[in-house]
């Protein structure tokens, strides 16, 4: 068995936005113990482009002396040749699942590069995502609490329990408009919910996280500040708390959760659905 502190180059190479590489790759290694270092290239959609990621591989192979692990979604098979000849272990994140749906179907899968799925027949989808970016980020951290009719999901939370990274993975990732807002000290006070929220109670989704993370979290930010202290990090969370309770707010805990597992709760919690490209 390798020993935890042994770490290998990991690189995730696509001709599309990687997304679909990372995330498939970090599912697999989660399952190992040692340490990736990870490189991403998106957008590798030329010989030119290849070069550079070949290079790299090169470099890690000689430096380490074991093939680096190498999650790629490459579809121009001139591309894919000279990957699948580089000193590295290649993975191709959809080849056996295609060729698994190919053979239960009879049907001849098309290639095409993931970027293309942007444009054309998609390009609704494409701006609508494009769209909610652009709303999520005009939202965040309580910026402005207009417009919230149009928002899919409101997320409320103390100040670092994971709402904007959040927020912004779910309006890439799934197309949906988020508005996060941080709990301020006279808001905890009060203990009630703002006036805008209450026409969208619906909406409400809660975060909360243990204290010593947000103490430990808020010390990387402001050390030795009252706003990163035990104490205060302890009252913002009992007080918030207990008004998602008393007002019935559904809420998870993000303190060990990634911010793709975060995101899947809530929607599996809220009902929302994804809306992919």
């Amino acid at each position: 068995m390798q020993n935890n502190s042994q770490r290998r180059d990991v690189f995730y190479v696509s001709d599309g936005t990687a997304i679909t590489c990372e995330t498939l790759g970090h599912v697999v290694l989660g399952q190992f113990s040692f340490t990736p270092n990870e490189k991403t290239f998106p957008f590798v959609e030329s010989e030119e482009k290849l070069n550079n990621v070949l290079k790299e591989l090169h470099v890690s192979y000689a430096r380490s002396g074991e093939k680096p692990l190498v999650f790629f979604s490459i579809v121009v098979p001139e591309l894919k040749t000279l990957l699948l000849e580089a000193p590295a272990h290649c993975y191709d994140v959809l080849e056996s699942v295609v060729q698994k749906v190919e053979r239960d179907t009879q049907l001849t899968p098309v290639p095409k590069m993931q970027r293309s799925r942007s444009v054309g027949k998609d390009s609704d989808s494409y701006f609508d995502r494009i769209a909610a970016i652009e709303y999520t980020l005009a939202h965040d951290d309580g910026i402005t609490l207009k417009g919230l009719e149009k928002a899919d999901i409101i997320l409320l939370g103390v100040s670092r329990s994971g709402k904007t990274p959040t927020s912004l993975y779910m309006a890439m990732q799934f197309g949906l408009r988020v508005v996060n807002y941080p709990f301020i000290e006279e808001d905890i006070q009060r203990l009630r919910l703002l006036p805008e929220f209450e026409i969208h109670r619906h909406k409400l989704f809660g975060l909360t996280i243990d204290a010593e993370r947000l103490t430990e979290i808020r010390e990387s930010r402001l050390a030795g500040s009252d706003y990163a202290s035990t104490e205060q990090c302890l009252a913002e969370l009992a007080g918030v708390e207990a008004l998602f309770r008393r007002e019935a707010i559904p809420y998870i805990n993000t303190s060990r959760l990634s911010v793709e597992e975060i995101s899947t709760r809530i929607l599996e919690k809220s009902g929302l659905r994804r809306r992919l490209l």
